[in-house]
């Protein structure tokens, strides 16, 4: 759907270089939003990357390099507002607290992401929608609410499905990256989805890495899992040669 924040795309980009890509202002209801957007060529395949509660940092925007070297255009969303990049717990919390209770509002900001990246993409081309932690809720959320997308992937993110909602609307695969010493989110949870999405007949896959815990796949942390974080980035990038097509 074509709006508002795409005549302010235009308006108001910010070429601030990072590795291959560029920081991209954006509207949604009159507050300035701002993604990574990484073009490895015209007409490649588009991924959608939503960040952890800290918001968009280095960390998505490498990520976001590392797929545009295999060939895939990518934007990083950003479900907090230009600037917002909490550092503290409490403000993360409450960040995330705030889009966790406003279903609707985390929606809305998700499509608008879509809606800029299929801008910048120049077509509404092949699509994997992926996250981290609580921007891999925000890609569940994504997919319940029935986004035609080639696939819906998770690494080591919320998994509980809200009260009222369900996958019968679910488009694409669900692919689920999950440490079975996360004790943030119990397997308990990751259990739950599975009965789900086989309940809905969604097509999904669902690998659990031991040892591995909560953000398992964030560089540099003490939380580092380095044999789940190379064994999920491969599974995952081979799933994106499996539902897309890389230009030639």
């Amino acid at each position: 759907m074509i709006n508002k924040c795409i005549l302010v795309l235009f308006l108001c980009c910010s070429f601030m270089a990072h590795g291959a890509g560029k920081l991209i202002q954006y509207d949604v209801d009159n507050n300035l939003y701002e993604g990574y957007w990484t073009k490895a060529k015209q007409g490649a395949p588009l991924v959608l990357l939503v960040h952890d509660w800290d918001g968009l940092t280095e960390y998505e925007k490498k990520r976001s390099d590392m797929l545009a070297e295999m060939g895939y255009n990518v934007f990083a969303a950003d479900l907090f507002g230009a600037g917002v990049r909490p550092t503290k717990v409490e403000d993360k919390r409450q960040h995330t607290g705030e889009l966790y209770k406003d279903r609707k509002k985390m929606r809305q900001l998700m499509n608008e992401a879509l809606s800029t990246a299929y801008l910048l993409n120049g077509t509404n081309t092949d699509v994997v929608v992926m996250g981290y932690c609580f921007g891999g809720a925000a890609v569940l959320e994504m997919a319940r609410s029935g986004v035609d997308a080639k696939g819906f992937v998770t690494f080591h993110g919320g998994l509980k499905t809200p009260d009222n909602q369900s996958y019968d609307q679910t488009k694409g695969k669900v692919l689920v990256f999950h440490g079975s010493a996360d004790t943030a989110i119990p397997l308990s949870q990751f259990s739950d989805l599975a009965s789900e999405l086989e309940n809905h007949q969604v097509d999904h896959e669902m690998v659990t890495y031991s040892g591995a815990p909560h953000a398992f796949t964030v560089f540099g942390s003490k939380r580092y899992h380095q044999e789940a974080d190379k064994q999920s980035w491969a599974r995952f990038t081979t799933f994106l040669s499996e539902v897309t097509v890389l230009a030639k």
